[in-house]
């Protein structure tokens, strides 16, 4: 298949930039084989069944943007530079990989002062990327991050606002347990304390997995033969105890449903000998038309961006031209979409 078969026409104002409040209140779209139903999330108690199993990815979005200043002196006495660095993952040698701007005023051994508390060195520069070592670590690299840094909004989110403190609490889920991601799994955003409780006494179970979603998930398809296109990897962990859970689940009749594209990858991934196992390493799974999934029975996701390779991973799902029928109606109905936009229940027919 070709790029272009992912792509689609979206209007600007459809594109959210707050989340709905409450979280739960959000629009749902539910994809049940072909038909079509407009609901709320919080109609998920209406679609679940006792003895379904949401999947649940417990990743924290670190506060990845730093802004700060490197000093130079120069023939003319002490220069400084504005420095912007949003982290994008710790490497095996301590140092931080980050994208950095601008990477041309900044050289290695030099220094960046993103607070009176936190300061890195820049190390080494591969494949457009810095490789930073900052002052402190543990703990204290945490709290110092915390205190100094931004929640890293996706690009056509941070292109109309800068983060702000509303998005420390919007942007990370309610469950969000081991930081290490640089950005959320967003789908999970639309659950809240009341929603989870209604869901638990219709008989609805919880598994968590982790999936550290890097950057690399906004990166563009750049080839039109999409099976050229190479994933981003991502650190995730399938537990025993939730190899085990999803298993019974399986077992009993019930339906595994990820919440968020990131669970779904994950569980696929340790499930690609035909049953899910517990699970821990770098998944660059890249799911195109033709997958054969293994453990996922439905799929809760947000709308996505044209051509990328979760249109791919859901047209895997649904079918590509389901996909497009399904998008031209939220669309047509004016659905919000992306990151802080409205969420589809995408549960496939009869194959």
């Amino acid at each position: 298949m070709k790029l272009s078969d992912f792509d689609f026409d979206l209007p600007e104002a459809l594109i959210a930039t707050r989340p709905a409040v409450p979280r739960s209140s959000a629009r749902l779209l539910v994809a049940d084989g072909a038909a079509l139903h407009d609901c709320r999330v919080t109609d998920l108690t209406n679609w679940l069944r006792p003895g379904d199993r949401l999947v649940l990815n417990d990743t924290r979005v670190i506060p990845a943007r730093l802004s700060g200043v490197r000093l130079r002196q120069s023939a003319q006495g002490q220069v400084t530079a504005r420095i912007e660095a949003t982290l994008l993952e710790p490497r095996a040698d301590g140092t931080w990989a980050a994208l950095i701007k601008p990477l041309r005023k900044l050289k290695v051994g030099e220094r960046v002062d993103f607070s009176p508390e936190l300061h890195a060195t820049l190390e080494a520069v591969a494949e457009g990327q810095g490789h930073l070592r900052f002052n402190c670590k543990g703990a204290d690299f945490d709290a110092a991050l915390n205190a100094a840094g931004a929640m890293p909004l996706p690009p056509y989110i941070a292109a109309k606002r800068p983060a702000d403190a509303r998005d420390r609490t919007d942007y990370q889920t309610i469950w969000a347990r081991h930081a290490g991601a640089v950005a959320a799994p967003t789908a999970s955003l639309h659950f809240d304390a009341p929603l989870l409780e209604a869901l638990a006494e219709r008989g609805v179970c919880f598994s968590h997995v982790t999936l550290h979603v890097g950057a690399g998930t906004f990166l563009p398809v750049k080839v039109d033969d999409i099976t050229r296109h190479k994933m981003h990897a991502e650190w995730g962990q399938v537990s025993a105890e939730a190899a085990s859970e999803i298993a019974a689940t399986k077992a009993a009749g019930g339906r595994v449903i990820p919440v968020g594209t990131t669970a779904l990858r994950l569980i696929e991934t340790a499930a690609r000998e035909g049953e899910i196992r517990p699970w821990e390493g770098d998944t660059d799974i890249f799911i195109t038309p033709g997958f054969r999934f293994h453990v996922a029975d439905a799929l809760m996701t947000n709308f996505h961006l044209p051509k990328s390779t979760l249109m791919m991973l859901v047209s895997a799902l649904m079918g590509p031209q389901a996909i497009r029928d399904i998008y031209d109606h939220a669309i047509a109905q004016e659905y919000r979409f992306f990151s802080y936009g409205d969420s589809s229940l995408l549960i496939p027919g009869q194959k």
